[in-house]
């Protein structure tokens, strides 16, 4: 989003300033993080894969028992943007226990060309396996871990040692062996819609892999909406001195060319 541009939301249908914006207190999405929350990039305005993020929203939704107006948000979203204009920033959508529906027009965060990242023990909630929460704490505490130890970012790893992702986006390797790898989604990472693009235009082995095999990499790269693709420049303290490399660049060729035909049918 340019710098100066005014930061917006919507709850209920209600646009305001996002500092303006209300909600009461006594909802549990506040008291106890109980809701489903979606990030979509804006490209001058465009949504990026707004319907994939609705059905991912509704797929939480259900999977925590919270139910919601979708064609009333929908709406929503379309008074928002409407009122935002040709933004160049993000929009973060969140349904909360108390009944809430908002939308809120932000800024990108900054993210360099390349990350480091720190392996940090997590075990996964398995009921929550799949859902994109507003429980995001242990997220940003791994984070804060990671960047304790001098990394950027956090990788979370199972306490078997087997690779999950980072607390917000999908990590892709390059293996030894030369094949570009993911965790699969069974092992309890979230479905990312970036992810899922990447798996459709590259050729990707998903499954179990431990982090020693990451550590060993060639390469790696994270994908996520608002990174799209991002070079990893070490892991563990294991440097990748040519990062962004070739599978990198291809990745980001890659995701270039999907986003430019799905933003021409918008």
């Amino acid at each position: 989003m340019a710098q100066g541009i005014e930061e917006l939301a919507s709850v209920d249908g209600t646009i305001t300033p996002t500092a303006e914006a209300k909600v009461g207190l006594k909802d549990d999405g506040l008291y106890r993080g109980d809701g489903a929350f979606e990030v979509i990039r804006l490209y001058q305005g465009k949504p990026f894969a707004l319907v994939d993020h609705l059905d991912r929203l509704e797929r939480s939704g259900a999977a925590i028992e919270l139910s919601f107006d979708r064609g009333a948000l929908e709406r929503e979203i379309g008074a928002l943007l409407a009122q935002a204009g040709p933004v160049e920033g993000q929009m973060r959508l969140i349904v909360t226990r108390g009944g809430r529906r908002i939308a809120a027009t932000e800024p990108i965060p900054p993210h360099p060309e390349t990350v480091s990242l720190q392996s940090v023990t997590y075990c996964p909630t398995v009921i929550l396996n799949g859902v994109k929460s507003l429980s995001y704490a242990a997220n940003m505490q791994a984070t804060r871990i990671a960047k304790a130890q001098g990394a950027d970012e956090a990788v979370l790893v199972r306490p078997d040692g087997n690779v999950l992702e980072p607390p917000t986006s999908s990590v892709f390797w390059v293996s030894p062996e030369g094949e570009l790898r993911t965790p699969a989604l069974d092992d309890g990472v979230l479905e990312s819609i970036t992810r899922d693009r990447m798996i459709k235009a590259l050729q990707v082995e998903e499954g179990t892999w431990h982090v020693n095999d990451l550590r060993g990499a060639q390469e790696a790269f994270l994908a996520s909406t608002t990174r799209e693709i991002q070079a990893v420049s070490s892991v563990d303290g294991r440097v990748f001195p040519a990062a962004p490399g070739p599978r990198t660049q291809e990745a980001q060729a890659a995701f270039a060319e999907t986003l430019g035909k799905e933003l021409q049918e918008l």
